[in-house]
């Protein structure tokens, strides 16, 4: 099948396809609310992220946010940003390579490495870094666009 005959799979999708090399960011400062409605969401009470005594005495030095709460800022800017609304991970591949204390300003950054023309499906170079601009999350995504309906 010739290229001009291939069906394209971004048909309908909000933002349409996007282009190698796109990127967005997103930036939120970490709270301790951020802790309590993970843990209400999944059930992750990890004393590093209660107990100010155990957690300043670890590795660590200080109270942690889950990890799900510094990837979770990802979600966003795959959901709302690039590739945008409709959107959904197929796969993803993190390393969690420095921890994010609670008052932290992360961002989140994705960057298009490759597209599929015959599905809407986006593969993503991800990072989350901190304030000081050193990365706490490393690694690739695979995303699924979905076309939403109007209205």
């Amino acid at each position: 099948m010739t290229a001009h005959m291939m069906k394209d799979g971004w048909t309908g999708v909000a933002k349409g396809r996007p282009q190698v090399g796109a990127f967005a960011e997103r930036s939120r400062r970490t709270q301790t609310w951020d802790i309590e409605a993970f843990a209400e969401m999944t059930g992750d009470r990890n004393p590093l992220h209660f107990d100010k005594t155990a957690a300043e005495a670890s590795v660590f030095g200080k109270l942690i946010v889950q990890g799900g709460v510094t990837s979770g800022i990802l979600n966003a800017v795959v959901a709302e940003d690039l590739p945008g609304p409709g959107s959904v991970f197929l796969e993803v591949s993190w390393k969690f390579v420095k921890a994010v204390g609670i008052g932290e300003l992360i961002t989140g950054r994705v960057e298009v490495i490759d597209v599929r023309a015959d599905k809407p499906i986006t593969k993503l170079e991800t990072s989350v870094r901190n304030e000081a601009g050193e990365i706490c999350l490393t690694g690739t995504a695979t995303v699924f666009t979905v076309p939403l309906a109007k209205g």
